[in-house]
Order: structure tokens, then sequence, then C-alpha cells
């Protein structure tokens, strides 16, 4: 099968401070829009802010690697360099980050670099990378492939 781009759709309360964040701070140029929704090119996906008025939901969270991660987030996987690069980018921004970028489950399988923020609606954003994408679903018994 193609990988192909996938669409999300996510509820905001302003439409002037999402386009902010994700066109400006993110960098992800806008699509279509209109005056109750914009779609957003995430990374080469398709997300579209929809308004919505009703005030967000508490964030539920589970622990992972000794940290509360949001159980409801969604963002993409990007290249080391270009995860450490929107990290910087971020910080430069002063976005307050609900997990600090780091490097989870260090030595194991499955490590990843990570990072966890929140947008203006509080919809829950993560980033990771890995040093090889063939990592990416790999299980704990599954042994490093050389490259």
């Amino acid at each position: 099968m193609t990988l192909r781009p996938f669409h999300l759709a996510f509820p905001v309360h302003s439409l002037e401070a999402t386009q902010h964040f994700y066109e400006t701070i993110l960098g992800c140029p806008i699509g279509r829009q209109t005056e109750t929704w914009i779609d957003f090119n995430f990374f080469g996906h398709q997300l579209t802010a929809h308004l919505s008025p009703a005030p967000a939901e508490g964030v539920a969270t589970n622990a992972v690697d000794n940290h509360a991660v949001p159980v409801r987030h969604w963002g993409v996987i990007l290249t080391m360099a270009d995860w450490q690069a929107l990290a910087e980018r971020l910080k430069q921004h002063s976005v307050e980050f609900v997990i600090e970028p780091y490097i989870r489950f260090q030595g194991e399988v499955g490590e990843q670099a990570t990072m966890f923020f929140l947008d203006p609606s509080g919809n829950a954003l993560e980033f990771k990378a890995f040093q090889q994408d063939t990592r990416i679903f790999a299980k704990a018994g599954d042994r490093p492939q050389v490259s």
C-alpha cells in the first residue's frame, strides 16, 4: 500500500489564534478556509481546524516513561534534524511544553526523541523522531538492524 497523507479534523475556540499558531509558529501553510474552518498543510497531511464554541474537555493522561502523556494527541514523526530544528523554533516562540523535548526509552528498542505541547485550544501535539525509521514499529524482542 502506498503511504498517503492523512486527514484530521479537530475543534478550536479561535480561528485567529489557531491560524497564528499553526501557520506562524509551526510553519504550516494554509489551504482552503471559511469563517468556520481552516485547512493546514501539516507536514504534508491535511488538518482541518473547526470552530467549536464548546469548551475543551479535561486532558486525560497515561504514564509513559515517567511522564504524564496526554491520551488524545497527534503529531508527526520527523527526521532527527527536523525535530531538533522544530524544538528550537518552539523555544524561540516561547511555547510552553507539556513534556519538554527529550529522548524517551534511552537505550531501548523504542528509543525516540519526543516533545508535547498544546495548541491555543488545548489540543495536545506530539512530535517525535527516531535515529532509524526501521525502529518506528520495532518491538521489545526485535534485533537492531545493522546499517
